[in-house]
């Protein structure tokens, strides 16, 4: 079986294949003060109550936007789970050529998403991941990465409005029955929601403009990706599992 974890800013990701079949998933919170052995626990803790032996994980593969919990997350995988994991870094085989000045300077998750939507959906694509901060990138025939365009996420922005503001309060992020809003909370909720649907639409279709692609696929990803994509016809498919299906793909190819 092999053990996929994706780093965020904001959650670690594990999930875990048979073949290559997504069978289970969870999620822990980025905490980048947590020791190896608390990570291994945690890995070991959540195989046991699945009724999966530590034995039985072939392999390990990491994507990481975090530096700082990396040395503690591969020494806890190591030391409890007996494997060296491979490491999303510059110079591993993913199929994708990155036509950027600097590909060294693209993050593991935008290239791993981008080998996702291209194997799985085709290209040219839009690969949009809204997590912790929001990217619209465009993927090419061929598998060539050729540009993207990064955002404050929508829980991130939200965020500001609040904590920004004296007497703005900490809102529930969701569809308002109206945009037409009467108080504090759902004019905030019509604001953060419709903006973001607005901003959403205008990058894919600006990229699309700036490209010259019109016939071009739109797959989203990423905490909030399902909320904005059943609102709006700019996206064409929403896969929630598209990162781990990534790392998948990409172990693969090694």
């Amino acid at each position: 079986m092999l053990f996929a974890v994706d780093v965020g800013n904001t959650n670690i990701t594990v999930g875990l294949f048979d073949g290559k079949k997504l069978i289970k998933t969870f999620r822990i919170t980025t905490g980048t003060a947590r020791t190896s052995d608390e990570y291994g626990v945690y890995f070991v803790d959540w195989l046991r109550v699945r009724d999966i032996h530590v034995s039985e994980i072939d392999a390990v593969i990491i994507a990481s936007v975090v530096p700082k919990v990396m040395h503690s997350l591969t020494s806890g995988i190591i030391k409890y789970l007996n494997i060296q994991p491979i490491i999303v870094a510059p110079g591993i085989k993913t199929g994708i050529n990155i036509a950027i000045p600097e590909p060294k300077t693209l993050g593991a998750d935008r290239l791993v998403d981008a080998v996702a939507a291209y194997e799985l959906y085709g290209g040219p694509v839009i690969v949009v991941d809204f997590g912790t901060a929001t990217t619209h990138d465009l993927v090419l025939e061929g598998g060539v990465f050729h540009s993207g365009a990064t955002s404050p996420g929508i829980r991130l922005a939200a965020a500001a409005l609040w904590s920004g503001t004296a007497k703005l309060p900490e809102i529930e992020i969701k569809r308002p029955d109206t945009i037409l809003a009467k108080d504090t909370v759902s004019s905030m909720q019509a604001g953060v929601f419709y903006g973001y649907v607005g901003q959403t639409e205008y990058i894919i279709r600006r990229i699309k403009e700036e490209s010259g692609l019109d016939n071009i696929k739109v797959v989203a990803t990423g905490g909030l990706g399902k909320l904005i994509s059943e609102n709006t016809d700019c996206i064409d498919y929403y896969d929630a599992d598209l990162t781990l299906k990534g790392l998948q793909l990409i172990y693969e190819k090694q």
